[in-house]
């Protein structure tokens, strides 16, 4: 069962556009990290991503290095997460599921192990960060014996003729870059961002979700005009920190993110309505 796939195709048939939203596992901690995973296809996620927390995360803005850094010290393991995954299948068949980390953390786990406890965990794809195509072979027969698929970052910097070698690999689905730099710290120019969605799409019938400083309706409904979805990371975990650095209850942060997601979800369904 290929839930990325059917997952778009489903969207698809509805004229909607996929809200993929982002986590830190055991961000602020295992129990409050599960309830939200298992909350978050009722507040409108459609594809959940989830962080493994690393101790250098390159990528990540201030706002997720900090979730990473709550997570290992609320005791993160791959482990862990694994089990988080497969609490969420008992309920939640349906839901694509992707990892995102750094290529340290799957080496360290051991690679083979990690993609066969993928697959039995219920594990969808993985955004390895910092792993670039070039050395795609060092993973290359586990994807393809577990059928994990590669979900492959493309940014504002990619050319033409660097997609095309990126697209020889990737798979689920193209996660676009929307600014240049870290996540969350900046407000990208839908405009180019648009331009750069077309020149992908003119090269895979993969479809392309935009990530990267989105965090509200107004970014979402612009984005769903022209690509396939929108990743919504930093938003959700800032609001974990707020509640968390309050000592809030795991109920008030559910309730926060229940409401900011449903603000999210009611612009799919407002677009939707609008056209057509």
């Amino acid at each position: 069962m290929n839930r990325i796939k059917n997952k778009f195709s489903q969207l698809n048939k509805e004229k909607r556009k996929a809200l993929v939203t982002f986590i830190s596992s055991c961000d602020p901690n295992l129990e409050c990290s599960q309830e939200i995973l298992n909350a978050l296809p009722s507040y409108g996620s459609d594809i959940i991503e989830i962080g493994l927390p690393f101790s250098d995360p390159m990528a990540d803005g201030p706002t997720i290095q900090k979730s990473s850094q709550r997570g290992i010290k609320s005791g993160f393991t791959v482990n862990k997460t694994f089990n988080m995954v497969n609490n969420f299948r008992i309920n939640d068949k349906t839901t694509p599921i992707i990892f995102m980390g750094y290529f340290n953390t799957l080496f360290q786990f051991g690679l083979k192990s990690f993609f066969s406890k993928s697959k039995e965990n219920g594990v969808d794809g993985v955004i390895i960060v910092d792993l670039p195509p070039e050395e795609e072979g060092l993973i290359n027969k586990f994807r393809k014996e577990y059928k994990i698929s590669i979900i492959r970052l493309i940014t504002p910097t990619t050319s033409e003729k660097r997609l095309k070698t990126i697209l020889k690999s990737a798979g689920g689905f193209l996660y676009y870059v929307s600014i240049m730099g870290i996540t969350g710290t900046k407000i990208p120019s839908l405009k180019k961002v648009k331009k750069a969605v077309s020149v992908i799409k003119k090269n895979t019938e993969l479809p392309v979700v935009v990530g990267f400083g989105i965090n509200n309706s107004s970014q979402i409904l612009e984005i769903s005009n022209f690509a396939d979805g929108s990743v919504v990371g930093s938003s959700i975990v800032k609001i974990i920190e707020d509640a968390y650095e309050k000592k809030k209850s795991n109920k008030f942060i559910l309730k926060k993110l229940k409401n900011f997601l449903n603000c999210l979800k009611n612009v799919h369904h407002t677009n939707l309505e609008l056209k057509h």
